[in-house]
Order: structure tokens, then C-alpha cells, then sequence
């Protein structure tokens, strides 16, 4: 199954504290930890959530057919003659808060072949505006290991979130957050602060509450048993992700139990979209519309619509056209929409909804400021926030309200969790402050303010983590004009290593002038029939590049060998022009020989009229 169910991952973890947060979900297992009162730990789990990989349902979106909730005779008929073609029925199930239909298939079908038949059916129908699978979406979740006492992400620490300074400013009053995600529980540290939310699950058997839709977005627990979401998937205890993402954003604070939470003057919405295995996309689209104060049918208008949104789920596959349209709806009413970016230690642009066009995506650090190991990248990332790194201690994950219930619900409980689902609501939080603040900043000016206001990781991110990682007061600075402090003057560059003279003879491999690198070389043509060689040691693994600057009225080429001598590389650019070739060492165990030449083609000779620079980084 991949209709788009986001699963709630291996990133959370609660333990005997009191600040919690995010939490952010993989495919991978989900510890939950221990009661404020078991600090042994005792009570962990682990939660395996699989993807699902088919589907039974289809997302249609007709021209000049969307005002009415059942489909017309001449479209239902176009779709069951397509399906008919690969004895599949399907038959009309809902029409979306956006306007397209959900058809209902007999029988699941792969991701790859339910695509096919979306394909066919926009084919048949020149009325069909798209056609997609309904993809299940699940919670993301990483392995969670022992619970930690310290609450470092809310700290101005290398990975922190330098939260306790904007309470003195902000607490977020006034600002309604939506979490769409698994449901609430009304835990004691988190009740006063959550508003009437909605359950979204159409499915009676993902719900696991008995029924369909309804105003109560209570959580019943999404445990599974063996097989249940899949061949081979295995069994899982509830998660209780939406109570821990809840928590995160705005656990009541200053009560003397529990946890704080990073907007506790601010209100939580639940929205309840995903339940045993996932949630369909579908579903999750009509939640989105609907928080952001749109109108879905059957559902009562919210009366208080979120002005953030937090989504701290995920499935593969780049966003398809039902979750960018709902995110484009709640967007043109100003809602600012959050989302996580996935643990799979992957590129977020193979994810959704991390890869739609509006939202901003958080990838997930640790307590040293470097991206957590299993937090997805790329360009898609806007920024990172904390999310925990527990592969070196379970203290290092976020730490929220939870539930102690195995399936059904049990006491209120607190637990650490890891992932990006942690670190989205971490800033989903902060938006609520700075909207707190200022609240005519578009969710465009949120996400730009957001970037400019956030600090380099401190450990070097080559994959892609976004412009950095949110702190909370240059956020909230940001929100009302105030310009951060100037960064630090970067460190002064390295001097360059001194030049090194060509020394003759080195005309030919046998005689070549060892150099080490980095190195530059001043050399000179005695003769037009003159070549310098020049032999260089490169590492295992490493890779080295050569320029070539010869003076204004000559024209020099730069060849590169390997060991035995064979011409590998050859740049010849004309006149005056700079020539570059990179040699590179493929080997992972052992240093490689390798030459360089500078042949003479054209232009001056001697002292003065043959000179160049030969330059090896």
C-alpha cells in the first residue's frame, strides 16, 4: 500500500523530564519511553510502521464536474469501462473538500499499476482534469533508544532551539495550531490547551474507533497486529504520535508537572488523519482544506481555523497534485503549513509532503548542531530544527506527552522520541510565536523571515539542511523588524603555499618534478619544443584538481597521466585562457601516482614571454 498514508516514525521518545517536542517519522522502529515515574525505562516499545505499497482507491478531478457530490453517469461509466479493461470495478465513493472524487476499486492494487489505471481513465475522458492513486501516507518514525533528563533542544546550545529568552516576548497567545496527525489524548499536561478538532479517516477499519468521520478526534491507538498493513509487516503498539507532536507545540507550562511547550500560550488543534497502517491522501488533502477554514462536504465549517499547520508525516513519492492543490487552498487563507521531512536518510524531494511547493520542510539535528543521521535532505529542506540523535544515548531524543496504553489508551505518560516529526513541531511552534508577534505576516514572509533569522549548523551539512537551524529568538526578532546581530567575520583564509619554481630536467615521466599538494608552480618554455611533467601523490579516496594559467599572449595545454603513463585527461583551451583537469583517486585503500604536463602549443618562449602557473588543489 501507497496511498499516501503518513506514519509516525522512529523519532519520538519521551522520559522523566519536562520540555518535549517534535516528532518526526521513518520507516523505521519508534521507542516510546518511559512514565515521568519509570525511570528505568522499563515500559519501552518499539514501533515498526511499514509503507504501504497498493492501494484501493483512485483520486479523479473532473472539468466543469465538481459541484456536485455524486459523480454524473457518463463520467462513473468512462472510469468502469477503463477499469473494466483490467477486471477491476471500481464504483464512486466521495467528492474532496477541492473538488475531485474518490473512486472505491474491488480489489488493491500496486502503487505502479493503480497508476496506470489513473492514466487510463484520464485517457478515456477528455473531461478529466488529473488522476492519481489515493497513496497512504504514515508517521516517520527512527530506532529510539534510553531516555535522557535534560532538555537540550529548547536550549541555545550547538543543536537547541534557543527558545527561553522569546517567552519573555511571546508565548504564542492568540494563535490556533492544527496537528494533523494521529489524534489526541487529553493528557492532564495538555487538555487546557487544545480547541475542538475533527476526525478525518473515512475508513472504518483505519480509524479503529467504528465508525467513519465524526467531530472527535480522540485517539482509539493505531496499534496492528502482525501482517496487517502488509505481507511481512510486523506488529505495533499504539504510538501516540499526535499527543507527542501536540505536547511539543504546546504542552501547558508553568503547571509544576509534565513538560512545557515550545507556544504554550497557544492553542492545539487535533485532526485526526491517520490510524491503523496510515492515513489515505485523500484524506489528509480534506484535513488541510478544512483547519485552514475551508469548506469540505459534510463536515461543519471549523470554527476556529489554524493559522499554522503542522504534518509530521510522510510517504515516498514526489507530492502529487491532491496534497499541493489542499496545501495552495490553505495557503490563499494565509494558513502557514509545516511539514516534516522524512527519516530515510534520503533526498526530501522523493518525499511527500515534503517535496510540495508552499510548505516549509524540516529536517532534524541532534544535541551537537550536526543533521541527525536518519533525517532526509536536499535542496526541498528550508531549515532544520531538533529532532534528537539517539545513536550515541536515548538521552539525546525530544521528550512530549504521551500515553501509556500499549493499544487501547491508558494513564497519561511522557516519552522520548527521535525524528523530524519531533523537529517540524519544534517550528510550527516558533511560527506561532512570531505570528503571536505580528500577526499580518503571510506564510511567504514566515518562511523568508524563518531562513534570514536562522543560525549555520555547526558541524558542516554537505547533503543540503536548509538555510540552518531555527532559533527562536532571532525568529521572533525577525517577526517584528528587529535585524539579528551580525554574523561573526569568517575566519581568515589559509596563506597559500609558496610558489614552487619548474625544475628542469622534467621532460618526460622518468624525470618528473615531484610536488606535493596543495601547491602552485611558477613555470617558464625555454624552448617552443619544451614539457614540464610534474608527479603528484593523491590519497585513496581523494581527488585533485590542476589549473593551468599561462600568460596573456600564449596558449599552453595541461594533460594528465595515471601511473603506467597513459594520457587520462587533456584540456586545451585557447590563448590566455585558463586550462583544468581533475584527477581522482577511485581507489579507498591506497595513495595513486599520477602526472601532470604542461605542453607548449603556441605564443611566447623565455624568461618573460614563456611564463605560467601551474596551480594543484
Amino acid at each position: 500500500m501507497n496511498p499516501r498514508f503518513i506514519r509516525l516514525g522512529r523519532l519520538c521518545r519521551l522520559t522523566p523530564l519536562a520540555l518535549a517536542i517534535t516528532l518526526a517519522m521513518t520507516a523505521q522502529a519508534m521507542h516510546r519511553g518511559a512514565d515521568r515515574d519509570n525511570k528505568d525505562d522499563k515500559d519501552n516499545r518499539d514501533n515498526k510502521p511499514q509503507v504501504s505499497e497498493d492501494t484501493d482507491r483512485l483520486i479523479v478531478k473532473y472539468r466543469n464536474r465538481t459541484t456536485t457530490d455524486v459523480m454524473d453517469a457518463a463520467a462513473l461509466q468512462s472510469a468502469e469501462r477503463a477499469a473494466g479493461k483490467s477486471d477491476v470495478l471500481v464504483k464512486h465513493f466521495r467528492r474532496t473538500g477541492s473538488g475531485s472524487h474518490v473512486l472505491r476499486l474491488n480489489k488493491r492494487l500496486t502503487l505502479d499499476r493503480a497508476r496506470q489505471l489513473a492514466a487510463e481513465i484520464k485517457a478515456t475522458d477528455p473531461l478529466v482534469e488529473y488522476a492519481e492513486p489515493d497513496r497512504i501516507m504514515t508517521i516517520q518514525v527512527v530506532p529510539n533508544d534510553p531516555s535522557y533528563a535534560s532538555q537540550w533542544h529548547y536550549q541555545a546550545n550547538a543543536g537547541g532551539l534557543n527558545l527561553p529568552p522569546t517567552w519573555d516576548k511571546t508565548t504564542g497567545a492568540g494563535v490556533t495550531v492544527a496537528v494533523i496527525d494521529t489524534g489526541y489524548r487529553p493528557h492532564a499536561d495538555l487538555a487546557a490547551n487544545i480547541v475542538p478538532g475533527y476526525d478525518f479517516i473515512t475508513s472504518s477499519v483505519v480509524a479503529n474507533d467504528r465508525n467513519g468521520r465524526d467531530a472527535s478526534a480522540l485517539d482509539p491507538g493505531d496499534w496492528v497486529k502482525a501482517g496487517e498493513c502488509g505481507t511481512g509487516s510486523t506488529a505495533q503498539n499504539s504510538s501516540w504520535h499526535g499527543t507527542h507532536t501536540a505536547g511539543t507545540i504546546a504542552a501547558v507550562t508553568g503547571n509544576r508537572i509534565g513538560v512545557a511547550g515550545v507556544a504554550y500560550g497557544a492553542k492545539v488543534q487535533p485532526i485526526r488523519v491517520l490510524g491503523k497502517c496510515g492515513g489515505f491522501t485523500s484524506d489528509i488533502a480534506d484535513a488541510i482544506i478544512w483547519a485552514s477554514g475551508g469548506a469540505v462536504p459534510g463536515v461543519p465549517i471549523n470554527a476556529t481555523p489554524a493559522r499554522v499547520i503542522n504534518m509530521s508525516l510522510g510517504g515516498p513519492g514526489a507530492c502529487d497534485t491532491t496534497s499541493q492543490n489542499a496545501i495552495n487552498s490553505a495557503r490563499s487563507r494565509n494558513t502557514v503549513v509545516v511539514v516534516s521531512a522524512g527519516n530515510s536518510n534520503l533526498d526530501a524531494a522523493g518525499f511527500s509532503p515534503a517535496s510540495c511547493t508552499g510548505v516549509i520542510t524540516v529536517g532534524a539535528v541532534g544535541p551537537s548542531g550536526a543533521r541527525s543521521f536518519y533525517s532526509n535532505f536536499g535542496a526541498m529542506v528550508d531549515v532544520s530544527a531538533p529532532g534528537g540523535d539517539q545513536s550515541l544515548a536515548a538521552t539525546n531524543g525530544v521528550y512530549s506527552t504521551l500515553n501509556a496504553g500499549t493499544k487501547a489508551p491508558g494513564a497519561d505518560s511522557y516519552a522520548w522520541y527521535q525524528g523530524t516529526s519531533m523537529a517540524a513541531p519544534h517550528v510550527a511552534g516558533v511560527v506561532a510565536l512570531m505570528l503571536a508577534r505580528n500577526p499580518s505576516l503571510t506564510p511567504d514572509d514566515i518562511d523568508a523571515r524563518l531562513k534570514a533569522s536562522a543560525r549555520p549548523l555547526p558541524v558542516a551539512c554537505t547533503k543540503g539542511c536548509g538555510a540552518g537551524i531555527v532559533d527562536a529568538v532571532a525568529a521572533v526578532n525577525a517577526a517584528v523588524g528587529v535585524a539579528p546581530p551580525p554574523p561573526p567575520p569568517p575566519p581568515p583564509a589559509p596563506a597559500p603555499p609558496p610558489a614552487a619554481a619548474d625544475v628542469e630536467p622534467n621532460d618526460s615521466t622518468t624525470t618528473a618534478q615531484s610536488v606535493s599538494w596543495p601547491a602552485t608552480v611558477s613555470g617558464n618554455f625555454t624552448t617552443s619544443t619544451d614539457a614540464d611533467y610534474f608527479r603528484i601523490t593523491i590519497p585513496a579516496g581523494k581527488s585533485v584538481v590542476a589549473t593551468l594559467a599561462p600568460n596573456p599572449t600564449s596558449d599552453y595545454d595541461l594533460y594528465a597521466y595515471n601511473q603506467a603513463g597513459a594520457r587520462t585527461t587533456t584540456s586545451s583551451a585557447g590563448t590566455g585562457q585558463v586550462d583544468t583537469v581533475t584527477v581522482a583517486n577511485p581507489s579507498t585503500t591506497a595513495s595513486m601516482t599520477a602526472f601532470l604536463r604542461v605542453v607548449y602549443f603556441s605564443g611566447g618562449v623565455g624568461a618573460t614571454a614563456g611564463k605560467y602557473t601551474l596551480t594543484i588543489k
